[in-house]
């Protein structure tokens, strides 16, 4: 998929992998994926346009819910 017509939605493209890496508690680290998350060539920052950056990092921040990991102590007992 050319990078221009990159859909900033679609899985695997910036946006989605800030977004999915904020979820699950991962750190941030700017990176794509050309054919869809975990499929074609993994994009990483030094190779990504400021642009691609810029909808990683929104993902990233933007993203409010996280991930239940199932550690957290019950409260009911």
């Amino acid at each position: 998929m050319e990078r221009e017509k990159m859909n900033d939605e679609r899985h695997g493209s910036p946006r989605d992998r800030g977004s999915a890496d904020a979820y699950y508690g991962r750190p941030f680290d700017p990176h794509y994926w050309s054919e869809g998350t975990y499929h074609g060539t993994r994009t990483e920052m030094k190779d990504m346009t400021p642009e691609e950056i810029v909808s990683y990092t929104k993902g990233y921040n933007q993203q409010q819910d996280r991930k239940n990991w199932g550690n957290e102590k019950c409260l009911d007992t």
